[in-house]
């Protein structure tokens, strides 16, 4: 048996609770991993309250990313051995004692990187990283405003783009947030309380960019500063959609588009696990290799055990986290 956070109902995270439930058995291409850390992400709340783009079936375990040891292999595996340390990326299911995993989304982690390590160099920097390469194809040197900065995806951005060579354009909205991004890289700070930021976002960016503007705009934020980032753009800028933290999905004005040669992207990361893993192993080796190299480093700010889950969840949701907070199955 092994403890759990356990949905049977959608609803609020106040309404979770940690049961005692059966440790699954692996299937053909799956492997049990121990769970020794597990990243809590925004998504998680959404999962938890029925409000995500996809839903799992009840009952459930929630959490996307995690880190452990391999117990138990399923037939046809064999790139995965027992005792391996791993990180992996999962639908649901990293908050309890033990997680099944499909062999194909393993990482073997670097043997001195700290569980909590690797559970937080996860969903955030994958999104960060597919953001930044695939959907808006970053070339060194460009500059590059990221949103919600001090943020887990945010500040994954904001080290990936000083690590492949980028300017970092760090929007925040007071004064710690600026802190925590520009002790990890970040050139310039952009406040995005700074109103109306719908003028001002782009006069600061200019100011700062001589008059350029940005190349690429990460935005995990949505509502007025998605449309004033949009004005913020050079020519033949890109901007990724990458999530609506402000809560408010906003429309595009096509004028902008035309007149900048600007184009607007999303991106929904599970999509790439599960179509295209080989770009998802590649990309995570990529960031092996630059956290190996002391490029990128997590920002883990809290560590709970599982007991927290409430907790830690709500302080995601409000923004209260500066980089990751990690949970740890007794």
């Amino acid at each position: 048996m092994m403890h759990a956070v356990w949905i049977e109902k959608f609803g609020p995270v106040a309404s979770a609770e940690i049961k005692e439930v059966a440790v699954p058995e692996p299937g053909p291409g799956e492997v049990l991993v121990r769970v020794c850390a597990a990243g809590v992400n925004f998504p998680d709340v959404l999962v938890i309250e029925g409000n995500y783009q996809v839903c799992p079936p009840l009952p459930f375990s929630p959490g996307k990313e995690l880190s452990g040891k391999v117990e138990h292999v399923g037939e046809g595996v064999t790139g995965v051995q027992v005792g391996d340390r791993v990180a992996a990326l999962v639908e649901y299911g990293a908050f309890a004692g033990y997680a099944i995993v499909s062999a194909a989304h393993c990482f073997q982690i670097p043997e001195d990187m700290p569980y909590t390590d690797a559970a937080a160099l996860g969903l955030s920097y994958q999104t960060a990283y597919f953001a930044l390469v695939e959907r808006a194809g970053f070339r060194r040197g460009e500059r590059v405003l990221v949103n919600g900065a001090a943020g887990g995806v945010g500040l994954a951005a904001v080290q990936l783009v000083k690590a492949l060579g980028g300017v970092v354009y760090a929007g925040v909205i007071n004064e710690e947030q600026a802190r925590v991004a520009k002790d990890y890289g970040a050139d310039h700070i952009i406040d995005l309380t700074d109103g109306p930021v719908r003028d001002r976002l782009r006069e600061q960016v200019r100011q700062a960019s001589d008059g350029h503007g940005v190349d690429i705009v990460i935005d995990p934020v949505g509502g007025d500063v998605f449309e004033a980032s949009l004005r913020a753009l050079n020519w033949c800028g890109r901007l990724v959609v990458i999530g609506f933290a402000a809560g408010e999905i906003p429309t595009v004005k096509a004028n902008y588009l035309l007149v900048k040669n600007a184009s607007v992207s999303g991106l929904q990361w599970s999509d790439y696990r599960d179509r295209e893993p080989e770009k998802m192993d590649a990309a995570q080796r990529h960031m092996y290799e630059l956290y190996r190299l002391g490029k990128i480093k997590p920002h883990v700010e809290v560590i709970e055990p599982l007991t927290e889950f409430k907790r830690l969840l709500d302080m995601v949701k409000r923004g209260q986290v500066r980089g990751k907070a990690v949970l740890i199955p007794a």
